[in-house]
């Protein structure tokens, strides 16, 4: 077991030189031919300095993702393959004969553990956004940040853990499919109480102080036939620069959000049109969309962890640990094959995110009748997020949902051009 730890970790750093040179030597940030001097060159709308702060912050940030992805892979084959797992079992068995705090115990021990080892990585994200000039975070917000967000995950998790093995226990050769019927109501359930309950845990929600301009986007959304009463502002300022606005919740807790720094950084037709592309959403029904998607995946990939966590335990079960997947000790099997599925599967579900952010900004140009808007959004967007110009195309096909600021400029300029 030893030696095949020492072969993961060799490979891990193999792995992290590779993304290193690809990151910083082997992948140019060239422009595409053609669109020197027009809008989407980042010369027309960002200093030198800009353009260098820009690219220097989006390779660290990769770097940091895509080190990151294995990172809790490797914590979960460890855990398995040295007893921890097994040690974390047989301490909540002691603890209590009742399975559902045996769970919750078990689930936080585990959850403890890979938090406090995947927190240094965090913490790089966090300074990295700091010195960028990105985040406007104190350490102790951050840190609050981090329990806060440990403690929801916990509680979320804990309770689907504790379903997932009564239903495993239950159902063994048939609890893909019933895990998978109680994930619908669930997940239905979180993102209803998600704006209500959830995201005031981490920044404070009020109404949009801009009566008028409230008014103006509520004429949005009634002309896009949405039922919605108010628009709301978060603060955001406190702990961030980027920019940001979103529609969130779904039935009666639906919610439009405006950051207060894209209130304070972008003129009120950019806004109008941040507003419109997520209206565009709702209008289209992206979110009912990605629900039905996600619930097509996760149906498919439970029932591929179902088949891999078989395998695995008649072949490695000695070596993991594992004797009988109805075990609290198999979770960190079951976390190990869903994170690389799911890993697997973002390629497919990033091609479907940029297809309909594409659709949002068409449909937003479409209502506001504001190119020049548009195409403003996305340079401030660049200027006061760093976010990447141009990113390279392992990078955008494994991590970006959004087309790229180029792109999206580049065809607002042919719609332009059209005209």
């Amino acid at each position: 077991m030893k030696k095949s730890l020492l072969t993961i970790i060799l490979l891990y750093a193999v792995y992290g030189l590779i993304l290193y040179f690809y990151l910083f030597f082997w992948t140019g940030y060239e422009l595409p031919k053609g669109i020197e001097g027009t809008a989407a060159d980042p010369k027309t709308f960002l200093t030198t300095e800009e353009l260098q702060l820009s690219e220097n912050y989006s390779q660290l940030k990769n770097l940091l993702f895509f080190i990151s992805i294995p990172l809790e892979w490797i914590i979960f084959f460890i855990v398995l393959s040295f007893g921890i797992s097994k040690t974390f079992q047989q301490w909540a068995e002691t603890a209590s004969r009742f399975f559902i705090v045996q769970t919750a115990l078990y689930y936080f021990w585990l959850s403890l553990l890979v938090t406090l080892l995947t927190l240094p990585v965090s913490w790089l994200n966090y300074k990295l956004s700091k010195d960028f000039q990105i985040s406007t975070q104190t350490l102790n917000s951050w840190l609050k940040d981090e329990v806060t967000d440990f403690l929801v995950n916990y509680v979320l998790m804990a309770v689907v853990v504790t379903f997932l093995y009564i239903i495993i226990r239950k159902f063994e050769k048939r609890w893909w499919l019933w895990a998978w019927f109680a994930s619908i109501p669930f997940t239905l359930f979180i993102m209803f109480i998600q704006p209500v309950i959830i995201d005031p845990l981490y920044n404070d929600f009020y109404p949009l102080k801009n009566k008028k301009l409230e008014e103006e986007i509520l004429q949005l959304a009634s002309k896009a036939d949405i039922p919605a009463e108010h628009v709301y502002e978060v603060d955001m300022s406190s702990k961030t620069n980027a920019l940001n606005a979103y529609v969130t919740g779904i039935g009666s807790n639906s919610r439009i959000v405006l950051w207060d720094t894209t209130l304070n950084k972008l003129s009120e037709d950019e806004i109008l049109f941040i507003m419109a592309h997520e209206m565009g959403h709702y209008v289209m029904k992206h979110i009912y969309i990605g629900i039905a998607g996600y619930l097509l995946l996760s149906l498919a990939g439970l029932y591929i962890i179902h088949r891999l966590m078989i395998f695995c335990t008649n072949r490695w079960g000695k070596r993991l640990n594992i004797q009988s997947i109805r075990e609290l000790s198999s979770l960190p099997l079951f976390l190990l094959l869903l994170g690389m599925l799911s890993f697997a599967s973002s390629p497919i579900s990033g091609i479907v995110s940029r297809y309909q952010e594409k659709q949002a900004d068409l449909y937003a140009i479409e209502m506001t009748k504001n190119e020049e808007a548009a195409v403003k959004t996305f340079q401030h967007l660049a200027k006061f997020s760093r976010s990447e110009i141009n990113p390279p195309k392992i990078v955008k096909f494994l991590r970006y949902d959004h087309p790229s600021l180029i792109e999206r400029i580049m065809y607002i300029e042919n719609i332009k051009n059209k005209e």
